[in-house]
């Protein structure tokens, strides 16, 4: 296990790398826990035995927001030369290039709701609550909750939950898109480690070419989209895995290969 700062723990086995907070009692996230998520992300990344990695809370919370009563201290200069910090630590979660999963128990508010979506898919407990109550403080959410949001339930959606600041329940939440899959309270880590260990067996630069080609997409006109996903998919024929595959496929069928991650 690698400890990140105080607050943030980091573990690694069969290929899939866990990244828990563990703040008590509601996991703030303040300066040193945004930069040491910066910090896990970046070896992570650069991890090549890394193949899937989840974010966790543990079995109580997720994380209820940002450190209020640090930020509460903050004035205009301050927050201008802080707000892009925690920006790119989560820029630097979003652009993970393995598939990432939140798993998440009790409360993921503001920037702790804003820390799942960077995740490619959120597992939540029955019993999560989920929201952007920034607007109940004078503010707008400032780590990706315009954004993010949006594209995950629609702008109406997300302007109702920015506008009015309203906790959602778990099943609204999964009705919406903010989630993905419910499950019992307390097995969220083990739902995400499921799924984690089914891409961890995946052809490694393929889930990569196809993480980046999906979060592109929205960002990019169809014939770009196209163009790089045409070069994608012909630079996947220089790989082992590609070899693999398709070796497999032909004479055993789909969904037996065992990929070597090359």
């Amino acid at each position: 296990m690698s400890e990140y700062g105080q607050w943030i723990k980091v573990t690694i086995e069969d290929g899939i790398a866990t990244i828990r907070l563990d703040r008590p009692k509601m996991n703030p996230i303040d300066a040193d826990v945004q930069e040491s998520l910066g910090r896990a992300a970046a070896d992570i990344g650069a991890d090549e035995s890394v193949r899937a990695a989840i974010i966790t809370g543990g079995d109580k919370v997720f994380a209820a927001g940002a450190d209020i009563k640090e930020m509460q201290a903050f004035d205009y200069v301050d927050m201008v030369e802080r707000a892009h910090l925690i920006q790119d630590a989560y820029r630097a979660l979003a652009e993970l290039p393995i598939p990432t999963i939140a798993a998440i128990e009790g409360y993921a508010l503001g920037g702790g709701c804003e820390l799942a979506m960077t995740c490619d898919f959120r597992v939540a407990s029955k019993e999560a609550t989920l929201g952007q109550p920034e607007i109940l403080l004078g503010l707008i959410p400032g780590a990706g909750g315009t954004q993010r949001l949006v594209r995950l339930v629609g702008q109406s959606k997300a302007k109702d939950l920015v506008f009015s600041g309203r906790f959602v329940k778990a099943d609204e939440a999964l009705e919406i898109g903010l989630v993905d899959e419910l499950v019992d309270a307390g097995t969220a880590y083990e739902a995400a480690l499921e799924r984690a260990r089914a891409y961890a067996k995946m052809p490694r630069i393929a889930l990569r070419f196809a993480k980046e080609l999906i979060n592109r997409s929205a960002d990019v006109d169809l014939a770009t989209g196209l163009a790089t996903e045409s070069q994608l998919f012909a630079g996947l024929f220089a790989t082992k895995d590609r070899e693999i595959g398709m070796a497999s496929f032909v004479e055993h069928g789909p969904g037996k290969a065992r990929f070597e991650g090359r």
